[in-house]
């Protein structure tokens, strides 16, 4: 961001500093909401709100009259829905990367642990397509005498990634957390179904043991430094392991489809994504906007992987240099062709934090899934009913 600026300042003539404030992800969301800032990152699940409420500036007008280069064109669709509305557009793209299942490529390609693996089970090793499958491998790998463990997954509860977990893990086991009606459904038979075996597989002796405290980027420090076999997380954890300074997995990261149960082969992703957004408050929206413009040029964009975010435009994606340092960067276009999103409405922050409670009380109660999800329903049913 401040490479950015300063090349902006040059180009520009603009004698003014720019003054960063990195936020968790709560504060974030509260400081958008008050709007004290000209430029921020806004998540994608915040826009419904952002923009029911006010808070940020309509670029509508200035992408028609100045559009950024490419503009829509170097954008995948799939990156430009949710930050559009009926009466504007809300931001523009800056950092993606939709889950998958991450794993050591050393490790799963390696003829001793094939051979092992053989032996123990009498089947071969293979990136696990089923949950069935990623079971079975992370008990292979589970090793802690070495500081490695089969996987993990990010349970700190911030109101994301348990929610992020919720609706893969509900997906990837053929349910879904709409109802043909457009009612948004927690309890459905499938969803129980998924969540009670969700449960089981968080109680095994394979998962890293402080997964409880690892918010998302915990979880990609914990690969990056060898002490797990693999997990289902953001594409960006991957390219990460990649380019960030002590990762020992430099080299020997791969990156497959999130498992799915037996019987349902549908691939499925989560697509969650940072704008660039300007407040609607700010005093210098002309500068904010000439600031992203210059931001997400195709030069700009593709800078991106090599400093630990991810670029957003379909030639970063396919740029010969990202490829050569992140070999499976290409990929990108074919996971949001079948990426998922969450339901965009106003009231999803506050329903984000009842999936969130729900997760935990499922992990740490014995209490039957059913009357844990029934619970939270009634009270994401409440909220909207006020809608």
């Amino acid at each position: 961001m401040s490479d950015f600026w300063a090349q902006y300042k040059q180009r520009s003539g603009v004698d003014m500093e720019l003054e960063m404030v990195p936020l968790p992800l709560p504060e974030l969301h509260a400081a958008i909401l008050i709007g004290d800032f000209d430029v921020a990152h806004v998540n994608t699940d915040w826009l419904a709100e952002c923009w029911s409420k006010g808070c940020l500036e309509n670029l509508a007008p200035y992408i028609a009259s100045d559009p950024p280069e490419d503009y829509p064109e170097g954008w995948a669709t799939a990156l430009l829905k949710l930050q559009t509305f009926p009466d504007g557009v809300a931001g523009i793209p800056f950092h993606d990367g939709p889950e998958c299942l991450i794993y050591r490529k050393d490790l799963f390609e390696s003829p001793a642990e094939k051979a092992a693996f053989r032996k123990r089970y009498g089947a071969e090793l293979t990136v696990p397509a089923t949950w069935e499958e990623f079971a079975r491998a992370a008990e292979f790998f589970n090793r802690p005498e070495q500081n490695m463990y089969g996987t993990l997954f990010a349970l700190y509860p911030d109101g994301h990634n348990n929610v992020f977990d919720f609706a893969l893990q509900v997906w990837s086991r053929g349910g879904d957390i709409v109802d043909p009606s457009g009612k948004l459904t927690l309890n459905s038979p499938e969803a129980v179904a998924a969540m009670t075996a969700y449960r089981e597989l968080l109680a095994q002796p394979f998962i890293h043991p402080r997964s409880r405290e690892l918010e998302s980027i915990g979880t990609c420090w914990a690969f990056a430094r060898g002490e797990v076999a693999m997990m289902v997380n953001w594409f960006g954890f991957a390219t990460m392991c990649e380019t960030v300074e002590g990762s020992t997995a430099k080299g020997c990261v791969d990156i497959a489809p999130v498992p799915h149960a037996a019987g349902y082969a549908k691939p499925v992703s989560l697509n969650v994504y940072y704008t660039w957004s300007v407040s609607a408050k700010s005093a210098h929206k002309q500068i904010a906007y000439d600031y992203i413009k210059n931001a997400v040029t195709r030069e700009n964009d593709a800078t991106l992987p090599m400093k630990g975010a991810i670029g957003c435009r379909r030639s970063t994606w396919l740029d010969p240099h990202v490829n050569a340092v992140i070999p499976y960067y290409s990929r990108m276009e074919q996971i949001h062709s079948y990426a998922r999103t969450l339901p965009r409405i106003p009231q999803w922050h506050a329903v984000s934090g009842i999936i969130d409670n729900m997760v935990i009380e499922l992990i740490e109660t014995q209490e039957p899934a059913q009357q844990i999800m029934d619970r939270a329903q009634a009270q994401v049913d409440e909220i909207l009913s006020r809608a």
